[in-house]
């Protein structure tokens, strides 16, 4: 069964990069542009795993990240952030608020599909 990833992130070129490298890693890609249209996707959709990125306009990530798990169905959904954001504080920021790991961009296609099958058997 093909594994379903939702992906969100404002950029458009972004998108696009992670729907490539997801689709060419056997994925099926679902994407928001902010965190309010991800809770609506999560909303209609089975994901397997959650991409996301934190500065967004509407809803950010880490907020995104605190209303998806208060959902009894994405309460164990594993969730990536892929952010620009590298300091310690916005990772316990992103870890308290119940994501599963950090990636900084630029990403490297392999690793994030390795850390995808990882977090997601």
């Amino acid at each position: 069964m093909t594994k379903r990833v939702l992906t969100v992130d404002d950029s458009k070129t972004m998108l696009q990069m992670l729907q490539f490298a997801l689709k060419q890693g056997g994925f099926e890609v679902i994407q928001g542009e902010n965190g309010q249209e991800g809770l609506d996707l999560l909303e209609a959709n089975d994901i397997d795993v959650i991409i996301t990125d934190i500065n967004m306009p509407v809803m950010d990530g880490i907020t995104f990240i605190k209303e998806l798990r208060k959902k009894p169905k994405n309460k164990a959904t594993p969730v990536l952030i892929l952010t620009t954001e590298s300091s310690q504080s916005k990772k316990e920021e992103g870890r308290s608020a119940g994501a599963t790991g950090w990636i900084v961009k630029p990403f490297d296609p392999g690793k994030l599909l390795e850390v995808i099958r990882k977090v997601s058997p």
